[in-house]
């Protein structure tokens, strides 16, 4: 996952509405969301590589979605996926501050990443390279392969663009939101971040959606959550040259437990 845009609990309506584009190898194999069969309270991908995920939610509202952090020095040998983490935030009980620390605790065993966890009481940030955990407040946050709202083009395009869609806006519709994140225009070059990579694929990320030959945008996710706790959860899969995608579609209440 590369670029993750939220509102979260600033809309009258919706307590989050999200989008998120997926960025991976086309050769990694994937499923696309699903209610995993191990797991059926569990709707998310999977990656079939490593068996994790970049991001899903339960049917009682629990939610958790990851980005690698760009930094091609601080790799390191053996790491365990970091796909897991959301997969064990999804398939547990535990609050998400407990289980963020649970996360802290053991962050040397991943190479970076952002985690965001939550549930309809809170959402949580993490990231590994400041060892920064940060309870969020209401607003609109950008997410990429670096920290939380670092201004990146695509970062501060994408934020923008969804802060205008739904200001003064009563009813959501999803695609105007997948139009956001269809943006496939590069930055300029000054505007472009020096993370360690190769100039040619500095560029190449830069967009919101990535059209690549071997990488690029594998999938494009909206999310709704509104304030009577009913879910829509929309995904585009897309394939290397090909103009047409696949799409799911799952609108869900949640389960609340007392």
């Amino acid at each position: 996952m590369c670029l993750i845009t939220f509102a979260y609990d600033c809309h009258p309506r919706y307590h989050l509405i999200l989008v998120a584009n997926r960025d991976e190898y086309f050769q990694r194999p994937t499923e696309h969301a699903h209610f995993w069969e191990s797991y059926p309270w569990i709707l998310a991908g999977r990656d079939l590589e490593m068996l994790g995920t970049w991001m899903g939610m339960t049917r009682s509202g629990r939610f958790a979605a990851l980005t690698n952090f760009r930094d091609p020095f601080a790799q390191i040998t053996n790491a365990k996926s970091r796909g897991r983490l959301v997969g064990d935030f999804l398939c547990l009980q535990e609050y998400p501050i407990k289980y963020m620390q649970d996360v802290v605790n053991n962050q040397s065993l991943y190479n970076p990443f952002n985690l965001l966890i939550g549930d309809s009481s809170s959402l949580v940030y993490y990231c590994k390279q400041t060892s920064e955990t940060k309870e969020l407040k209401p607003g609109i946050y950008g997410l990429s392969n670096h920290l939380l709202d670092t201004p990146w083009p695509k970062v501060e395009k994408s934020k923008q663009a969804l802060a205008n869609y739904i200001a003064n806006r009563t009813l959501i519709e999803t695609q105007p939101l997948f139009d956001i994140l269809a943006d496939y225009k590069k930055a300029e070059d000054h505007e472009l971040p020096n993370t360690g990579i190769s100039y040619e694929f500095e560029k190449l990320l830069s967009s919101i959606f990535i059209q690549g030959t071997d990488y690029g945008t594998r999938s494009s996710t909206v999310l709704l959550i509104d304030r009577n706790q009913r879910v829509t959860f929309k995904e585009k899969s897309f394939y290397p040259g090909q103009i047409n995608y696949s799409e799911v579609n799952y609108e869900f209440e949640l389960i609340t437990y007392r």
